[in-house]
């Protein structure tokens, strides 16, 4: 699958509600109220609409946002940033660089190994736990 392999309403018949408006129309789920925002296993963090890894585990750290944060995505590809001027603010919005869906935002708050936090949507994410 591309970038343009398929339609919004197609989009719209594939993915629940939820999934649908955060990541194909950049909405975002309520502080501490997403399936991933406090998880702690080991494991990829992929994209939900196309399956794209996105995060490891290993980068993921406890914020205090409310939202699965992470301070580097699992590759350079992995992820696209855009200017982001909605709502009356600048920010970066992170996008999966695969299927252009909506993931959340990065900001230059993060902890020291990067200086980033990249504020994902659980609804965006789709957990696979590394084998043990």
């Amino acid at each position: 699958m591309n970038k343009s392999d398929k339609t919004e309403q197609q989009w719209k018949q594939e993915l629940d509600r939820e999934t649908y408006h955060i990541t194909r129309e950049g909405g975002t789920e309520a502080a501490f109220s997403g399936k991933y925002w406090n998880l702690k296993d080991n494991g990829t963090y992929n994209c939900a609409v196309c399956a794209e890894p996105l995060f490891s585990s290993e980068t993921k750290y406890d914020s205090g946002s409310g939202w699965p944060s992470f301070y580097q995505p699992a590759s350079t590809q992995s992820v696209v940033e855009n200017d982001d001027h909605s709502h009356g603010m600048t920010r970066t919005e992170v996008v999966c660089s695969k299927c252009d869906s909506h993931l959340g935002h990065v900001f230059p708050d993060g902890p020291p190994e990067s200086g980033l936090r990249y504020c994902i949507n659980s609804a965006s994410l789709d957990f696979k736990k590394d084998e043990e």
